[in-house]
């Protein structure tokens, strides 16, 4: 999650180097698909924006409409701190981050809301938008987290008790960025994944168990920038299988950025300019391509994954499309041949794109921007002033089959994800946490 500058940025959030390899011949249209996501093996809603970090979930037979006053209430829970981040829930626990004064804290509760353990996590971010950023990640009864100032711990997810820790920016000369470190750590078989943004690496990998380094990349480097390298943004990344290789797909403060995950080497950069340096929007694999935008800059580009022509190469990457979709923070989601998401700042309201050709096919102007997560054909719409959404996307509009508001929001900062799992669906508003049931009544 990245909350936004006041006052331009404000007004609809609060989540250089060219690419260095010899140019491919441009082609049109979008091919079958030949990438995948890498999704965590662990049961349950085990990092952001789900097992595969793309915003969809797997369940069914849940409700087609909500009535009046929303789904029912099956229970709340006070004391998460103030945050952003979103609920992650495996093992039987939900987790989650809070700021409480000049600390941030992850805490764990059970799956009715009982609070079981709470652990610091270094300092708060006492800046601007003030609050947790970051969601966890669980791997195997361990608990990962990186707090705004780049301390990265990894817990024991029955006790709290800390096994290992990194500082980030200090180890690898890291500079912070304008409204904090945000990233949410990725976490597979081996390996957690970092973008340090520092003068002696971008990214780096730590064994999960031990926290040993296990590799890292060169720095990027941009001129102009401070050290004279690129920083970590506000993004987090997500893990494709391409080519016979694993990539880890992201951005930096100015660059989206492809890199081999076994070796940490770079494979492409593609340079993301804005007004506030600002990339906060998660990359979306759609087909053999990733889309990615970024506001107060150029449109969002559908980026081509190419193969390498001989072993030993790099993967390669040409551009496609262009669409003036930019979610920031909130996410895209792509279902069946189409992207959906919201606008922000010029446009307003959700879109939904033809993602063979980034054509706009419709919009619902008079809705909020906010976070989306696709569950059993419908999309569950987190507006940023606390409406919550049922929308069903059809050939030509948003059908509206249900909305609430979350209770005691304030402005527009209800920037946490929503979650589904098990029928039930939760949703974070700073200091509180609902579970609603979303299934049809037996």
């Amino acid at each position: 999650m990245y909350p936004p500058k006041s006052p331009i940025l404000a007004l609809a959030v609060a989540a250089l180097l060219v690419g260095a390899f010899p140019a491919i011949p441009k082609q049109s249209g979008l091919r079958a698909a030949s990438a995948e996501l890498i999704a965590s093996p662990e049961p349950g809603w085990p990092q952001f924006r789900g097992p595969r970090r793309d915003g969809i979930s797997d369940e069914r037979g849940l409700l087609g409409s909500w009535p009046e006053e929303g789904p029912r209430l099956l229970w709340k829970t006070g004391g998460l701190g103030k945050g952003f981040s979103s609920p992650i829930i495996a093992g039987g626990r939900l987790f989650v981050t809070g700021d409480f004064g000049e600390e941030v804290r992850v805490l764990a509760f059970d799956l009715e809301g009982k609070p079981l353990w709470s652990v610091r996590n270094g300092d708060a971010w006492l800046n601007q938008y003030q609050g947790a950023r970051s969601s966890v990640a669980v791997r195997d009864g361990r608990v990962y987290h990186q707090n705004a100032h780049g301390r990265v711990v990894c817990l024991d997810a029955a006790t709290g008790a800390e096994r290992w820790a990194v500082d980030l920016l200090k180890r690898y000369g890291g500079e912070n960025i304008t409204w904090g470190l945000s990233e949410c750590l990725l976490v597979d078989d081996r390996a957690v994944y970092a973008t340090a943004g520092g003068r002696d690496a971008l990214l780096v990998a730590f064994d999960r168990v031990t926290g040993a380094e296990l590799w890292r990349s060169e720095p990027l480097p941009v001129a102009g920038a401070e050290a004279g390298v690129d920083h970590a943004a506000y993004a987090s990344p997500i893990l494709v299988r391409f080519a016979g290789r694993r990539l880890l797909i992201g951005a930096s403060l100015r660059n989206l950025y492809c890199a081999d995950a076994d070796t940490g080497k770079l494979q492409w950069t593609r340079p993301r300019p804005t007004s506030y340096s600002v990339l906060a929007m998660m990359p979306v694999l759609v087909g053999d391509a990733v889309f990615m935008s970024a506001p107060h800059g150029p449109p969002g580009r559908l980026h081509r994954l190419v193969a390498p022509r001989a072993s030993g190469e790099a993967v390669g990457v040409e551009d496609l499309w262009t669409n003036p979709l930019d979610p920031c923070q909130g996410g895209v989601v792509h279902v069946a041949g189409r992207l959906y998401g919201a606008y922000y700042p010029a446009r307003r309201g959700w879109a939904a794109l033809d993602a063979a050709t980034g054509q706009t096919l419709y919009e619902a102007t008079d809705l909020i921007k906010g976070a989306p997560l696709h569950a059993d054909g419908r999309l569950y719409a987190l507006s940023e002033d606390g409406t919550m959404l049922l929308l069903e996307p059809t050939d030509s509009k948003f059908e509206i089959r249900g909305r609430f508001r979350v209770p005691n929001t304030r402005g527009r900062d209800a920037w946490a994800h929503p979650v589904i799992l098990d029928g039930r669906l939760f949703l974070r508003y700073h200091d509180t946490l609902y579970c609603h049931d979303v299934r049809p009544a037996k």
